[in-house]
């Protein structure tokens, strides 16, 4: 039987792991949740960064209540990830062609991605998706048009897709091995419309 090693780097896993272990050290966890949380550029570069309350309000990085609606009350990505106010951050979606298709209970209770939001994630392909603030949920962040928002009913669960006068709190917990990338969701969207 192989001897397991690291999933970071290629050390072996200590004598005394646990079966479940996957990394050698919390150095190489932490640096690997960190490589995880990220972000594509096609976001970062815009400034159209808030933070929001747990009740998912959005807030300026001084901690004031900002506007979905009003540039005024964005920042810059950085700004806003130095900040403390609220709970996290969210990113605002002003009609330019990046769009955020919103699975709701996508996931169930071990993770696991639900039939009916798989297909979706499969469709999806070349773009990032991450997990929503609840854990249950996932984000298909892509380009498209979508004149205005809409939620759809799919089997057993449900998709809300933005694209214009809204936030979306951003997790950066990329979800399984999506690229660091906005990719074309249009296909998905007129599907589901």
């Amino acid at each position: 039987m192989a001897t397991p090693t690291c999933e970071r780097c290629p050390s072996p896993l200590p004598v005394t792991a646990r079966a479940d272990a996957r990394y050698c050290s919390g150095r190489c966890r932490t640096a690997a949740c960190r490589a995880r949380r990220t972000v594509p550029a096609e976001l970062t570069r815009r400034p159209r960064w808030v933070r929001h309350t747990a009740r998912k309000v959005p807030l300026t990085a001084g901690g004031s209540v900002a506007s979905s609606t009003d540039p005024a009350t964005w920042s810059r990505h950085a700004d806003a990830a130095r900040s403390t106010a609220g709970f996290g951050l969210g990113f605002v979606l002003d009609g330019d062609g990046i769009v955020c298709l919103d699975l709701d209970h996508a996931l169930d209770a071990d993770g696991e991605v639900l039939p009916w939001a798989q297909r979706i994630v499969d469709a999806a392909g070349g773009t990032w998706v991450e997990i929503s603030v609840s854990g249950r949920g996932l984000h298909v962040w892509g380009r498209g048009s979508l004149p205005h928002g809409r939620r759809i009913t799919v089997g057993p669960g449900s998709v809300e897709l933005y694209g214009d006068g809204r936030f979306i709190a951003v997790t950066g917990r990329t979800f399984g091995g999506t690229p660091c990338r906005l990719g074309d969701v249009q296909h998905i969207i007129d599907a589901l419309l």
